[in-house]
């Protein structure tokens, strides 16, 4: 098990959301928010990536050379996203932890029947997607989230550093501030690699039976669980 170098606490995390909120350039507030979160718990950092892109990846393998990079590997995932996965892997300065449910997905269906996602998508996301990142991140005393305030309305109060109390960990989230002008812009400046589902209307891209394209002009979570009554996995919330 990691040591860090700090102690997570809610005071921390205040102390730092106050330090860094101010930064007006999107860039540099997150690479020093990611800095900040390297150098006061070294190892014991990590961030999470669902490999739409590598935005997130890129940014902290410049703030934090080697940086642990959690990837959620659900068996449900399209090609395209295992592909990126290990695009970014080979591209960038990152330690994968590539982290599987304790069931794989015939197990799955086995105990809960199949198609799980379409009678209870909360069940399947807590045992495919929570569980597994809980497990995960038990060694760690912080960890990074690409989520940005603009997504959906459930992410407009997200933070730049924050306390995840049910995990007792200190959270950031170094893109909240961030448009998606500032995605585009970053992504094309630094060559960074896409998920090439994005180019087909993928705006927000999680497991295959429960992510469609989405319309110009439609929110860019509207193809998660379409049709259904649910926007968030259960990661962040």
């Amino acid at each position: 098990m990691t040591i860090a170098v700090a102690t997570p606490t809610a005071e921390l995390a205040a102390e730092a959301e106050a330090r860094f909120a101010g930064v007006a350039d999107p860039v540099e507030q997150a690479l020093a928010v990611l800095a900040w979160a390297g150098d006061t718990f070294g190892e014991a950092f990590a961030i999470t990536s669902s490999m739409a892109d590598g935005l997130l990846a890129h940014l902290a393998s410049r703030a934090v050379p080697g940086v642990n990079v959690v990837f959620l590997d659900t068996g449900y995932h399209f090609a395209e996203t295992i592909g990126t996965r290990d695009w970014i892997t080979s591209a960038l300065p990152i330690t994968l932890h590539n982290i599987t449910p304790a069931r794989t997905v015939a197990e799955q269906d086995a105990e809960h029947g199949p198609a799980l996602y379409e009678r209870d998508p909360d069940l399947c996301c807590g045992l495919r997607k929570v569980q597994p990142l809980a497990a995960a991140l038990a060694g760690f005393s912080a960890w990074g989230s690409g989520v940005r305030r603009d997504e959906a309305v459930t992410r407009a109060a997200t933070k730049l550093v924050d306390w995840d109390a049910k995990r007792g960990m200190v959270k950031v989230n170094p893109l909240a501030a961030w448009t998606q002008d500032d995605v585009d812009a970053y992504i094309t400046e630094h060559q960074v690699p896409v998920n090439p589902l994005q180019e087909i209307g993928y705006a927000s891209i999680g497991c295959e039976p429960c992510t469609r394209p989405v319309a110009p002009g439609e929110d860019p979570r509207a193809g998660r669980w379409a049709g259904k009554n649910k926007v968030e996995c259960g990661l962040h919330l």
